[in-house]
Order: structure tokens, then sequence, then C-alpha cells
């Protein structure tokens, strides 16, 4: 394996990770209290630094060593999680999110997080509560010269200086400070770890070694170590070295060790100055496991051996050429039908209606390869309404259903900005004030639903606030104004057709443009990434009520169902997903009305629109004809009729685009290479339904 599929597994498992740290981090701020779920935060940002050590980027490592420093004060209960506190381990995952980014775009993962390196210090040294009070219930005490540090000892460190102490020999815990005023702090810490390691040897120290080196420490360290020299010795051994301020040194036995290890107050000695944070390897394992990991990773193990992975990863290009492959494959499959049916032998017949059996399966099991549940663009949702709602001085609650619905990852990889801009709009326009919603008696916190389903051939995803709602007097003066609709034509619009206007391009209804968004703004790009898709938009909305928007999408835009038609020498398809059924229409039947073709449907009129005048096939005229052929067709909640010369018959098609080479053409949504080789164009109904 070479180092770039070294990079390609580190860069998808740490997205992994950060993704389950957002999540993790949003589920404990809602459960403060919760340490079981700190613990699985704490191991997710464990892992993260180790992958990166490893692969070489030490920014990415050094700042994800910072937050277990805080992590680790929280999970052994010397540290309470505040709001402030939150707010800088998310300025930290949006750090480390942006350094990972950066290396998949082929950077070295480095950035400036000084400012958020000394934030997460603060926190850690009990200097940084909003009320300027020193937190020594909360991290390490301080005492004299030299402030104490938290050592994590793992349960080998700590087997080491227990058994060193049952052999005789002296283990200590001692603590350095440097003078205020000393500029090269990483050098006398050197010659502190010089002059120790000739006498003895150091277990464990705090800030890290690498830390010390790089001077991210403040004034102070401190260290377990272990030796024969005295305690008198060594402390004056240290203070004659240049620049040093203080040395304390504790000496060590079974029951101090095991005081300090677990987190209690060392009051027996005048020369204790630290106070170690707990270690894991000190406490009873039973008393580890009692602490269930509730909220979102309830459902995790939490120990014992993991089950096989029955998953792989697998590289997006493979499975387009895999899809590429399987759309020649179906090709030639529907030119072997044709053939068979014209030689009319029975071998060849049945050889190839089992081809097309195991073809079918093959398109199956290759699609649902290429489905990816539609969590991974929602996941990054929770934590922007998070910070959006703390922008705007809100109180809103994201509610998701249907997260594991399926899409083809051609439309996952579209539909994540769609969605974002929906969501922006109903946290900042549809969802009103704190002081509003009080006046309104609402609840103080707003809620934003967001669903995904199936149904049909289609996925449905709705996005509903429960806020004020769209006034549509208030949007129908706006387009009047902007000339986006005709006095004439106002009169005769429909609720819904008025809030369709949000999406006309530019259209708002906000008074002040904030950076986030008013009702609109951006609603336009919306509705064309949506339509490009061969999917539809739609608004429903009830004035002091709410809104809801709604998307419908296809499953997958590679292979689909479509119904063929032929219209002169031409040849079509029509998806069926857009068909709602097909029929006969009499000549006699066809009235004008406003100059509009119209055609009688069950209880009402429908457009009618010949698709030999829309693509202009001179060589048929449905004219002449008593009674046509006719396809209806919906877009959304419309209607309209198609006349069309024949119906060839239902096919799976494969979509092809018609390249770059030639113009985009209204109606037409690619192209597909029919059985005897011939090409048809696919049509796109959704463009001649206004």
């Amino acid at each position: 394996m070479d180092m770039n599929q070294y990079l390609s597994m580190f860069i998808d498992e740490s997205n992994d990770h950060l993704q389950s740290l957002n999540e993790n981090m949003l589920e404990l701020e809602n459960n403060p209290e919760d340490l079981g779920i700190v613990q699985v935060i704490f191991r997710s940002a464990h892992t993260l630094k180790g992958m990166a050590a490893t692969m070489g980027f030490e920014d990415l490592s050094s700042l994800t060593h910072q937050m277990e420093n805080v992590l680790d004060l929280v999970r052994n209960e010397k540290l309470k999680m505040q709001d402030f506190i939150f707010d800088t381990l998310f300025q930290s995952l949006d750090a480390l999110q942006a350094m990972v980014q950066d290396i998949t775009q082929g950077g070295d993962g480095k950035a400036d997080v000084s400012s958020i390196v000394a934030s997460l210090q603060a926190i850690v040294r009990g200097d940084a509560s909003p009320a300027g009070q020193g937190a020594g219930a909360q991290a390490s005490a301080a005492s004299g010269a030299a402030s104490a540090a938290a050592i994590q000892l793992d349960e080998y460190q700590f087997s080491v200086l227990e058994q060193s102490i049952a052999e005789g020999h002296k283990v200590m815990h001692i603590s350095v400070a440097v003078r205020e005023d000393c500029q090269l702090k990483a050098a006398r810490a050197y010659l502190v770890f010089d002059l120790l390691e000739r006498y003895g040897e150091i277990v464990k120290s705090f800030p890290s070694v690498q830390e010390i080196e790089q001077e991210q420490f403040d004034r102070s360290f401190s260290l377990y170590y272990i030796t024969q020299k005295e305690a008198a010795e060594l402390q004056s051994m240290i203070i004659n070295l240049s620049e040093i301020d203080s040395a304390e040194v504790m000496l060590l036995d079974h029951e101090t060790l095991g005081q300090l290890s677990s987190g209690k107050k060392e009051t027996a000695s005048a020369a204790a100055v630290a106070e170690p944070a707990a270690s894991e390897a000190a406490k009873p394992e039973a008393s580890k496991a009692a602490k269930p990991e509730n909220g979102k990773s309830g459902g995790r193990p939490a120990g014992g051996a993991n089950a096989p992975s029955r998953t792989i990863r697998v590289d997006i290009d493979r499975l387009d050429v895999l899809m590429n492959l399987l759309s020649e494959l179906l090709i030639d499959r529907s030119r072997l039908e044709q053939l068979a049916h014209e030689v009319k032998r029975t071998d060849l017949t049945e050889t190839v209606e089992h081809m097309s059996r195991v073809g079918s399966d093959l398109q199956n099991i290759v699609l649902k390869l290429r489905m990816v549940p539609i969590d991974t663009v929602f996941n990054r949702f929770p934590r922007m309404v998070r910070d959006l709602a703390k922008s705007l001085d809100k109180k809103i609650d994201l509610i998701i259903v249907g997260a594991e619905t399926e899409l083809d990852r051609t439309v996952i990889d579209e539909i994540g900005d769609p969605l974002v801009h929906l969501l922006r709009n109903a946290v900042d326009h549809g969802v009103e004030s704190l002081a509003e919603r009080i006046a309104a008696g609402k609840p103080e916190t707003g809620t934003v639903n967001l669903r995904a389903f199936h149904s049909g051939n289609h996925v449905f995803i709705e996005i509903e606030d429960d806020g004020h709602g769209i006034d549509r007097d208030k949007v129908l003066a706006k387009a009047l104004k902007n000339g986006v609709v005709s006095e004439a034509e106002a009169a005769t619009m429909s609720d819904e057709q008025i809030y369709m206007l949000l999406f006309a391009p530019g259209f708002s209804t906000a008074e002040v443009i904030s950076d986030i968004s008013g009702r609109g703004v951006g609603l336009d790009v919306v509705k064309s990434k949506i339509e490009s898709l061969s999917g539809v938009v739609s608004v429903e909305s009830k004035l002091g009520k709410g809104t809801k928007f709604s998307v419908q999408l296809p499953l997958t835009l590679s292979i689909i169902s479509a119904m063929l038609l032929k219209v002169g020498s031409e040849k079509y398809a029509i998806p069926l997903s857009s068909i709602v059924e097909t029929g006969l229409i009499k000549r006699d039947q066809i009235r004008k009305v406003h100059g509009y073709t119209m055609i009688p449907y069950r209880d009402t009129h429908i457009p009618l629109m010949s698709l030999a005048q829309l693509f202009d096939v001179r060589d048929f005229d449905e004219q002449s004809e008593e009674e046509s052929e006719i396809v209806v067709v919906r877009k959304g909640e419309r209607l309209a009729a198609l006349t069309v010369e024949d119906f060839i018959g239902q096919n799976e098609i494969v979509i092809k685009n018609l390249g770059k080479y030639l113009p985009s053409i209204q109606g037409v949504a690619g192209a597909t290479i029919l059985g005897d080789g011939q090409v048809a164009l696919i049509v796109d109904p959704n463009a001649f339904i206004k």
C-alpha cells in the first residue's frame, strides 16, 4: 500500500471522527453532566490525535492534544462544562475540519491556531472563566511559584511506579517553575530534564516533552521520576540551574501515589504543590464500566471485543467505472433482445432471457452500491443550526427524521447546498425572535423539522418550521413592485403560485438583507439546482403557523424506467416517474381557452401540447388524425398532456448526457441508446409545465 492510500484512509477516518465529535459535542451541550458522552468524545479525540501524529500532521495532532487536556479534566470531574468551554471546543473542531480539508486538497494541514490553543490552555489552568475566578475546584491547583498540572498515568506507567517503590527505588513527583523574565523556557526545561536523566528515569511529564520543546507551556511543568537520589539533594541541584525560580520535590510511597493518581488532594506534605488527574489505571474496571454512555452514543458498545467489520471503503471513481460498464452491458442486452426476437431461435431466446434476468439483478445490485444514506448530508446540519441560532439569539430545536433514507450518490453530492439554503432561511427568517414568539403565545424554543422519506421512485425531503409563515399579500406586493408579475396575472394566482414567486431570481421579502439570509435569498439557486437533478420544489405556508418546503428527487440519475414512444421518424423516452397515465383524445374534445389548448381530464381541464411541434418533427401531423395518443405528465401538483404518434413500450434506459459540445436544449434531459443502435432523446416534462 502506498502513502496515497494511507492518506486517503486518514482523510476518510478523520472526517468520520470529526463528525462524531460534532454530534457528541451537541449531545453533551444538551446533557452537560453526562460523563459517558465525554468518554466517547475523549476517545474520538485521542484516536484522531494518534492518526495525525502518525501521518506527520503536527499542528492537527497538537491542537487535538490541547482539547484532550480539557476533556480529561471534565471526565475526571475536575472541570464543569460551561458555555464558553463549549464555544472554544467547537472553534477547535472548526479549525481541525479546516486542516483536514486543506490536507484533502493537497496541502500540509498547517494553520495558525495559537489563539485557540491559548484559550484551551487557559481553561486547563482555570483562569478562563468569564467571571474571572480562579477555578481551583475546576482545574489543578496552583501553589507558590510552581503551578500544579494534571498528569494522566496509564496502567503501564502506574504499575512501573508501584513496582519501583516495592523494589526500594525512590519515586518522586517534581514541580519546576522557570522565572517570569526567562526568554528561553524550552532551553531551561531541557537543562532540568538533562540533569534528572543523569540520576534516574522520567516516567511521565506534563506538559508532554514535545510540548515543552515547542515552549507550549506557561512557566511550570511537572513529572514523575524514579531515582536513588535524596529529594532535598535533587531540589538543590535543580534550583541551582540558571533561571529556575522554584523546584518542589515530593517523595511518594504506595499511599501517596495512590492518592495522587486517584485525584485526591495531597495535604500530608508541605512540599506537595500538584494535584495530578485521576488515572484510569488506578480505578477499578467495574466502576468505569458502570457508567452508561447515554444519549446518541448509547447504542455503542462500552467495551469488550468489537464486532468484525462488514463494510469496506470503495473509491467513488471505481463505482463510476462500474456504472459505465453496466450501462454498456444494458445497451448490448437490449440489442440482443431485439436480434433474438428477429431470429426466432428458441435456444437463443432462452439464453437472452436468462441474460436479461441476470442483467436486471446485476443492475439492482450496482444501483444499491451507489445508494448512500442521506445522513451523510444531514449530519452537518445540527451543528450549523446550533451556530446560527446562537448568532441570532434564538432557541431552536432541529428534529431530523428519516436520515437513513437512501439516495444515489450523484444526487447526494448535489443536494447539500440547496438544503443549506432552505435551513438557513427557516432559522433566520422563518422562526421568530424570542420576543415575537412570546408575544404570539408560542414556546420560546422554535422547531425546525427536517424529514426524508421514500415514495414510489422518489425521495421527498421536507423542511418545516413553526415560525410566522409567509405573508402572501406582502410577497405579491413585492412581486408587483419588482415587475415579476402583472396586475392581471396577480388577480388569478393561487396561494401556492404566489409562494413560488419566492424562487424568482433575487426576490426577497426581507426588509434588511442579513449575512445569513432573508426568505428568498438564494432560493432561485435552490430551484435551479433541484430542477437540474430532475427534482421539484414546492411551498406550503400558513400565516402565524409556519412554512414547509418540500423537495421531490428521483432515487437515481443513471438508470431509469421510461416509456418509449414514436413521433414520426423520431423516438423519445419519458421517465415513468413523470407519467400519470396514457390514453386517447378525440379531436372534437380539444378546446381553446384564453389562447391555450386544453382538454378535459377528470373533473378539470389540463393543457395539451404536441411533441411533434415542440421538437419540430416534420414527418408527423396529428391534425389529420381523428384521435391522438396522449401521455399525461405531472410536475408537482400540475398536469399536462403530450400528443404522440404511438407507444413502443416500457424499458430500462441508461441516461447519457448530451456532452459539452451541445448546448442545453429545453425539454431534453439527455439521451439513451436503444437496442437497434438508434439514439432516443429523453424528454424532461418539467420544462413544458409552467
